[in-house]
């Protein structure tokens, strides 16, 4: 502060020195040692390598080393190759057709402004490679040295250069993570590429080059194509393809879910909250599905150039992109119980979901004939928990097996008498011919492969109840009750607007509003199955989403569709067949028919399995035959 004046003194604007701007840059290029190994990797990639190894030590904190067989580097162009805004990837300066991983010209730089960073490269038919040095920003000049075709790049000490940015890595095992993540997704996105990732002195993958289905089942772990559906989508100019794991497949965190775009892997919140809810009706609530997408967007559609990482985008028409992921997923996911095997193997573990209704068994039912068939399930035969039998086809029962005593044994009961007649096509009935059933809880069928089907009886019914009460109350509009006093909802501001320009797909969902000046909304009715106690929390909640996700319909924000969904979730399981009961050889039958055809019918309401499926070598590994 001037003495004089008693005013602040005027600070000095100084233009930074190179060195300092590098830093400053690097800080953003490179947050940590995957994100440097991103930037490697993809150079890489747009060589043209066909063989990419790649080496960790620490995480990638002490070294980090990238060695492809790609179309290698010119002395001149290491020079130019470790300069800012240096690239050989614009065919132009609009920067709208961009057709690679790299473009910026950022990455070498940012990495030598922080590390130790030195590149060998040798072009095909060189008579020998060169390499350049990088320590701190200070680049050395070029000198000839042995080395194969292609390149290789050594990065060492990461952020040495700039110690409060080491300060704040995390352990060597996290580091490592993202890294192992970082180039799974990579791997993803050039499966003719082959790639090897060691961390220390540990072989994590050495894939071959590959088919796209193949490489996916290597980079998720999904032990094969057993779990996952393929995925197809077509919208305008877009295009979708892919695969996606079942609903019984999923992970605590995203970081199964592989997405890209133009064949590069992104982070984008659009494509994420697609995926979501897509399966939102289908998994456990705080889970994550098991997706690896790509999709084919036009150049001039999709802005890739949003941030340094490049991992995010900016659609040109994001609700297209959305419509077109949803739509696609939900085509995948709606087929019935046996489109996609559910083996114990891919079962994950599950966090702490809502608590199993425990029900007394029920009464034995009376003996029906064959073939018995009962009425439609309205109300009174939901609350009964009877099953829609209608005319199905005849399924063979196997031969009989006559049941050991055993002391303290559970009862199994027996199949009933053999019926001649055969599934004519098992193909058709991928869930097979009930065998019979074990506690009074679950079906055992034989598929047609002859593979062993375990059925969850109330899961499986708890689902094929929800699935149909659903489609009751959302085919057309949903009965809403008018409050007997209308209540007055202030929303935060500029809230108010965003839900009132709703109100017309509100209401046909049975939430009825209207303006009440400024940023007050008058609430008229709501959804008949939520009641009326809590008109402004729910339209508070609704008004947040909307918010935070402007592309959501209001059928798809979580305060209105989940609370819904979680009376229609309650209602099914209350008036489903109950575990503890007896079923007949004809209702197991039906049962598994049902499941086959109800969509979604994979898992129960509450996101859990309804079968599982042991083949022969299932079974073979269980008994350690092999």
């Amino acid at each position: 502060m001037s003495e004089s004046s008693g005013l602040p003194a005027r600070p000095v604007i100084r233009r930074l020195s190179e060195q300092v701007v590098n830093r400053i840059a690097a800080g953003e290029v490179i947050e940590r040692p995957a994100a440097a190994l991103k930037e490697l990797v993809e150079n890489a990639i747009d060589s043209g390598a066909r063989r990419i190894a790649i080496v960790l030590e620490q995480g990638g904190i002490d070294r980090i080393e990238v060695v492809d067989d790609g179309c290698g580097m010119t002395p001149d162009d290491l020079v130019l190759a470790v300069e800012r805004h240096c690239t050989s990837k614009l065919r132009d300066e609009t920067l709208v057709r961009i057709e690679t991983l790299g473009f910026r010209g950022e990455a070498l730089p940012s990495i030598g402004a922080a590390a130790r960073l030195s590149v060998i490269s040798r072009p095909h038919g060189a008579d020998s490679a060169w390499r350049v040095s990088v320590e701190g920003g200070l680049v050395g000049a070029p000198a000839p040295c042995a080395g194969s075709a292609g390149t290789r790049v050594v990065v060492e000490d990461m952020f040495f250069a700039t110690p409060a940015r080491r300060k704040f890595l995390k352990s060597a095992r996290v580091e490592a993570g993202h890294a192992d993540i970082t180039v799974r997704r990579l791997a993803l996105s050039a499966p003719h590429v082959a790639f090897r990732l060691q961390l220390d002195d540990r072989v994590v993958f050495d894939l071959p080059s590959q088919d796209m289905a193949d490489r996916v089942a290597a980079i998720l772990e999904t032990e094969g194509a057993d779990g996952m559906l393929p995925v197809e989508g077509v919208k305008g100019d877009l295009v979708l393809s892919g695969f996606a794991c079942g609903p019984s497949v999923h992970r605590a965190t995203a970081a199964g879910q592989i997405l890209l775009v133009n064949g590069r892997p992104v982070v984008d919140p659009v494509l994420r909250t697609a995926v979501r809810v897509a399966y939102r009706h289908v998994i456990e609530h705080g889970r994550h599905a098991v997706v690896a997408l790509s999709l084919t967007v036009p150049p001039d559609m999709v802005d890739v150039n949003v941030h340094p990482a490049k991992t995010e985008l900016r659609f040109a028409d994001a609700a297209a992109v959305r419509g077109l992921v949803i739509g696609a997923l939900g085509r995948a996911l709606g087929g019935g119980a046996g489109v996609a095997g559910v083996r114990p193997g891919l079962l994950q573990s599950r966090a702490a979901g809502p608590a199993r209704i425990w029900y007394p068994p029920a009464d034995p039912a009376p003996a029906r004939p064959a073939g018995a068939v009962f009425a439609a399930p309205g109300p009174a035969a939901l609350a009964g928990g009877r099953l829609d039998l209608g005319d199905r086809p005849s399924a063979r029962v196997l031969d009989p097996v006559v049941p050991v005593a055993m002391p303290g044994a559970m009862p199994v009961s027996a199949p009933v008498e053999e019926d001649p007649a055969v599934l004519a096509d098992p193909v058709d009935y991928p869930l097979g011919a009930p065998v019979a059933q074990v506690m009074g809880t679950y079906v055992i069928a034989v598929s047609g492969d002859g593979a062993l089907v375990l059925v969850d009886q109330h899961a499986a019914h708890e689902r094929l109840t929800h699935e149909r009460l659903r489609a009751q109350y959302l085919d057309g509009t949903l009965r809403a009750q008018r409050l007997l006093l209308p209540e007055v909802v202030t929303l935060p501001r500029g809230r108010a607007e965003l839900v009132l320009s709703r109100a017309g797909t509100l209401s046909a969902l049975g939430v009825e509003i209207e303006p009440f000046g400024g940023d007050a909304v008058l609430v008229r009715a709501l959804p008949a199955l939520l009641g009326t106690d809590d008109p402004a929390g729910l339209l508070r909640d609704m008004a947040d989403e909307m918010a935070e996700d402007d592309l959501a319909e209001p059928d798809e924000i979580q305060a209105l569709d989940g609370r819904l969904d979680a009376i229609l979730a309650r209602m099914a399981c209350h008036g489903s067949v109950r575990a503890g009961r007896s079923l007949t050889r004809a209702e197991m039958d039906a049962l598994l028919r049902d499941m086959e055809r109800t969509p979604r019918a994979g898992t129960c309401s509450h996101g859990r399995p309804t079968w599982l499926k042991l083949s022969r070598a299932d079974l073979e590994t269980l008994f350690g035959r092999r």
